[in-house]
Protein backbone atom coordinates (compact mmCIF):
# COMPACT_ATOMS: atom_id res chain seq x y z
CA UNK A 1 0.00 0.00 0.00
CA UNK A 2 1.26 3.44 -0.91
CA UNK A 3 0.04 6.64 0.65
CA UNK A 4 0.41 9.85 -1.31
CA UNK A 5 0.28 13.31 0.24
CA UNK A 6 0.14 16.42 -1.90
CA UNK A 7 1.19 19.88 -0.77
CA UNK A 8 2.02 23.27 -2.20
CA UNK A 9 -1.36 24.41 -3.40
CA UNK A 10 -2.71 27.86 -2.73
CA UNK A 11 -3.97 31.10 -4.17
CA UNK A 12 -1.91 32.82 -6.85
CA UNK A 13 -2.50 35.59 -9.35
CA UNK A 14 -2.65 34.87 -13.05
CA UNK A 15 0.85 34.73 -14.48
CA UNK A 16 2.29 33.47 -11.22
CA UNK A 17 3.91 30.19 -10.27
CA UNK A 18 3.44 27.38 -7.80
CA UNK A 19 5.25 24.15 -7.12
CA UNK A 20 3.25 21.16 -6.01
CA UNK A 21 4.83 18.25 -4.19
CA UNK A 22 3.59 14.73 -3.68
CA UNK A 23 5.38 12.57 -1.15
CA UNK A 24 4.86 8.83 -1.00
CA UNK A 25 5.17 6.42 1.88
CA UNK A 26 7.09 3.18 1.61
CA UNK A 27 10.28 2.01 -0.03
CA UNK A 28 9.01 1.29 -3.51
CA UNK A 29 8.45 4.81 -4.82
CA UNK A 30 11.10 4.42 -7.50
CA UNK A 31 9.18 1.52 -9.04
CA UNK A 32 6.03 3.59 -9.67
CA UNK A 33 5.27 5.79 -12.62
CA UNK A 34 3.70 8.95 -11.27
CA UNK A 35 1.07 11.29 -12.60
CA UNK A 36 -0.68 14.54 -11.82
CA UNK A 37 -4.35 15.11 -12.49
CA UNK A 38 -6.75 17.91 -11.71
CA UNK A 39 -10.46 18.32 -11.22
CA UNK A 40 -12.66 21.36 -11.01
CA UNK A 41 -16.07 20.95 -9.35
CA UNK A 42 -18.64 19.87 -11.88
CA UNK A 43 -16.02 18.74 -14.35
CA UNK A 44 -14.35 15.45 -15.10
CA UNK A 45 -10.89 14.68 -13.80
CA UNK A 46 -8.27 15.80 -16.28
CA UNK A 47 -4.79 14.41 -16.94
CA UNK A 48 -2.04 16.97 -16.45
CA UNK A 49 1.35 15.24 -16.62
CA UNK A 50 3.10 11.96 -15.95
CA UNK A 51 6.63 10.74 -15.47
CA UNK A 52 8.34 7.37 -15.74
CA UNK A 53 10.03 5.60 -12.86
CA UNK A 54 13.50 7.06 -13.45
CA UNK A 55 12.21 10.34 -14.81
CA UNK A 56 13.44 9.86 -18.36
CA UNK A 57 9.99 9.98 -19.96
CA UNK A 58 7.52 12.79 -19.39
CA UNK A 59 4.14 13.37 -20.95
CA UNK A 60 2.05 16.52 -20.70
CA UNK A 61 -1.47 17.54 -21.55
CA UNK A 62 -1.59 20.05 -24.38
CA UNK A 63 -3.22 22.57 -22.06
CA UNK A 64 -0.14 22.75 -19.82
CA UNK A 65 2.69 21.99 -22.23
CA UNK A 66 5.40 24.62 -22.01
CA UNK A 67 4.06 25.98 -18.71
CA UNK A 68 4.21 23.01 -16.34
CA UNK A 69 7.15 20.72 -15.57
CA UNK A 70 6.95 17.38 -13.83
CA UNK A 71 9.98 15.95 -12.05
CA UNK A 72 10.78 13.47 -9.34
CA UNK A 73 13.36 12.81 -6.66
CA UNK A 74 13.35 9.11 -5.87
CA UNK A 75 15.69 9.61 -2.92
CA UNK A 76 12.99 11.80 -1.34
CA UNK A 77 10.02 9.72 -2.50
CA UNK A 78 8.63 12.87 -4.05
CA UNK A 79 7.21 13.97 -7.38
CA UNK A 80 6.87 17.65 -8.22
CA UNK A 81 4.76 19.75 -10.53
CA UNK A 82 6.26 23.16 -11.26
CA UNK A 83 3.52 25.38 -12.62
CA UNK A 84 4.32 28.66 -14.30
CA UNK A 85 2.35 31.26 -16.26
CA UNK A 86 -0.72 30.15 -14.40
CA UNK A 87 -4.14 30.96 -15.82
CA UNK A 88 -7.55 31.13 -14.10
CA UNK A 89 -8.53 28.00 -16.00
CA UNK A 90 -5.80 26.11 -14.13
CA UNK A 91 -7.90 26.46 -10.98
CA UNK A 92 -8.69 22.97 -9.68
CA UNK A 93 -7.89 20.38 -7.06
CA UNK A 94 -4.65 18.71 -8.11
CA UNK A 95 -4.08 15.04 -7.38
CA UNK A 96 -1.03 12.88 -7.71
CA UNK A 97 -1.27 9.21 -8.54
CA UNK A 98 1.02 6.18 -8.67
CA UNK A 99 1.03 3.36 -11.20
CA UNK A 100 2.64 -0.01 -10.47
CA UNK A 101 2.62 -1.07 -14.08
CA UNK A 102 4.27 1.70 -15.97
CA UNK A 103 3.71 5.03 -17.61
CA UNK A 104 0.76 3.94 -19.75
CA UNK A 105 -1.07 1.76 -17.22
CA UNK A 106 -3.91 2.63 -14.90
CA UNK A 107 -3.19 4.29 -11.59
CA UNK A 108 -3.32 2.26 -8.41
CA UNK A 109 -2.99 4.87 -5.70
CA UNK A 110 -4.24 8.43 -5.37
CA UNK A 111 -3.62 11.28 -3.01
CA UNK A 112 -6.26 13.46 -1.39
CA UNK A 113 -5.51 16.49 -3.52
CA UNK A 114 -4.38 20.06 -3.02
CA UNK A 115 -6.36 23.12 -4.11
CA UNK A 116 -4.89 25.53 -6.61
CA UNK A 117 -6.75 28.76 -7.21
CA UNK A 118 -5.62 31.25 -9.84
CA UNK A 119 -7.20 34.69 -9.65
CA UNK A 120 -7.57 37.16 -12.51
Amino acid sequence: QVQLVESGGGLVQAGGSLRLSCTASGRTFSTYAMGWFRQDPGKEREFVAKISTAGALKVYADSVKGRFTISRDNAKNTVYLQMSSLKPEDTAVYFCAASKNGLYATYDYWGQGTQVTVSE
